[in-house]
């Protein structure tokens, strides 16, 4: 079990000024990594960078929100709704709603196996069959894992890749602001 606090990790500018991110974790450590996490702040509305080959999951942690456009379509995004799946190489454009955001991404290499995203659901057990997953806590929380309990401060991500890691259930946090990701599949 692996603990990474988002106050711990520096904001860096996006080159095209629009907004920072905060790298939480590139899997595996040392090299190409398979899956990236990170947390985004964006700051003006703009293009999303292009990633081909990555899967990408992106959800509204705090703010207005967003709205994605590709071509004609164009997806309204806030703190309430859904995490968003899509395509990498297919860089929507970005407009803010209202003022800034805090968006959390989850990206991984399409050959590294398939990526999930989801809301975590206080009090219910949580074992996917996967090689790595994690759990990202915008507020505070308290994660439970075989009878010994974490705490969680908010804007923390706890991770692991042991395959055999035993089964975590989510405790005391706010409904809807804690996330579930995990990688399944052999590596690339």
């Amino acid at each position: 079990m692996k603990l990474v606090q988002r106050s711990a990790v520096p904001a860096q500018p996006w080159r095209n000024g629009g907004g920072t991110t905060q790298e939480l974790l590139a899997w595996p450590a040392g090299g190409d990594w398979q899956l990236r996490v990170s947390v985004a702040r964006i700051e003006r509305d703009g293009p999303f960078s292009a990633y081909p080959g990555i899967a990408r999951h992106f959800v509204v942690l705090a703010g207005a929100g967003v709205a994605l456009s590709w071509g004609d379509r164009v997806l309204p995004l806030t703190p309430r709704s859904e995490p968003l799946a899509f395509d990498g190489a297919d860089a929507p454009a970005c407009r803010l709603l209202a003022d800034a955001t805090d968006d959390l991404n989850l990206m991984a290499r399409t050959g590294a196996g398939r990526s999930h995203l989801q809301r975590a659901e206080p009090g219910r057990a949580w074992q996917p069959h996967a090689r790595w997953r994690g759990l990202y806590t915008h507020e505070a929380a308290l994660l439970e894992r075989a009878g010994s309990e974490w705490p969680l401060a908010a804007g923390t991500l706890l991770w692991s890749d042991d395959a055999a890691d035993t089964a975590w259930t989510l405790h005391a946090a706010h409904a809807g602001h804690a996330f579930w990701m995990w990688l399944e599949g052999a590596p690339a």
